[in-house]
């Protein structure tokens, strides 16, 4: 939890299939070089930087993720982190997105447009606390095997407007607090949403 710095350069991660936590809980750590990572064979991304509170960015554009199936948790509470890019990442095979970016108050806006979720189950707590989030692009979601939103963006008190137009809530169990402390919030588009 103390350390400040941490040099991956030389890691040669071609046959590594979990990464899971493996930067949880890096206080201090202000700054990692992940872009030269070779992410091919990674299946698990639960936690990787979560509760890495000093990190202001991180180049992941260059993470392959075809083969990850849990994303849960992945930016957890990354509380620094002002700005993320990942028009890149293939999501088709993951299933589960909780807490994924939970507590990321720094983020003002997230262009999600590019993900497949087509095979996602959990996105409970998604977006909790980004409280700073103003605006979201998640017109291209599919949702129809999603059963869990609950508290999905839940305390994101910036946020104005949220257009869940493509949503599809044919398999969904769980809504609970889906909106609460959205303060803010005028419009909310559920217009396919089946309840």
């Amino acid at each position: 939890t103390s350390l400040t710095s941490i040099d991956v350069s030389s890691f040669d991660t071609s046959n590594v299939t979990n990464m899971s936590k493996m930067f949880y809980n890096c206080k201090k750590l202000q700054s990692i070089d992940v872009s030269n990572f070779n992410t091919k064979n990674v299946k698990d991304m639960n936690g990787l930087f979560s509760q890495c509170n000093e990190i202001t960015s991180l180049d992941v554009s260059k993470f392959n993720t075809a083969n990850v199936t849990d994303m849960s948790n992945m930016f957890s509470q990354c509380t620094s982190l002002a700005q993320l890019d990942l028009s890149s990442f293939d999501t088709g095979k993951v299933t589960d997105m909780d807490y994924m970016f939970f507590r990321c108050s720094k983020l003002s806006s997230l262009d999600l447009s590019m993900f497949d979720t087509g095979n996602v189950k959990y996105m409970g707590s998604m977006f909790c606390q980004c409280s700073n989030l103003k605006s979201i692009n998640v017109l291209n979601f599919k949702t129809s095997k999603v059963i869990d939103m609950s508290d999905m963006f839940a305390s994101c008190t910036n946020l104005k407007r949220a257009d869940l137009s493509s949503f599809e809530t044919t398999s969904l169990q769980n809504m609970r607090a889906m909106f609460e402390k959205c303060s803010n919030i005028t419009v909310i588009d559920l217009s396919n949403a089946n309840t």
